[in-house]
């Protein structure tokens, strides 16, 4: 004699309920922002990073991560970020921040990123992790 529970539909394993698609995802983040009482040297560094500069204005400078996001500059305290960059090359980052002169912190090796900090001439730590997205091209 079979029971209710015996018809009842089998449930899937976590990873069969969430395929990992070869696409973007549909929502991604627009603006974060970023105060610094030094607006010229922040922007300089955001670009000598890597960053797009899009507008630079006397209140204001919008610069361009990968993947589109805005970073926007403000005047106001330094402290810490509120987000932190993903590079490819977390070695080669750290030795070229190094290398420009900024502050940065020893590399730490964790179980899912590997990570440093670096000051930027604003004042503002911001923490650079390695990336562990395996294609690039999805993202």
């Amino acid at each position: 004699m079979s029971s209710d529970t015996d018809k009842a539909p089998k449930e899937k394993a976590p990873e069969e309920t969430a395929p990992q698609e070869k696409t973007r995802p549909p929502v991604w983040i627009g603006h974060v922002a970023l105060k610094t009482p030094d607006l010229d040297a922040s922007a300089n560094f955001m670009e000598t990073v890597g960053l797009r500069p899009i507008f630079r204005g006397d209140e204001v400078v919008v610069l361009e991560l990968r993947g589109g996001t805005h970073l926007i500059l403000q005047p106001g305290e330094a402290g810490s970020a509120e987000f932190d960059f993903m590079v490819e090359d977390l070695d080669a980052s750290h030795t070229a921040m190094a290398g420009s002169g900024y502050t940065v912190s020893e590399i730490e090796r964790g179980r899912i990123h590997d990570t440093f900090r670096v000051t930027e001439p604003g004042g503002n730590v911001i923490r650079v992790n390695s990336t562990h997205v395996p294609d690039h091209d999805a993202v």
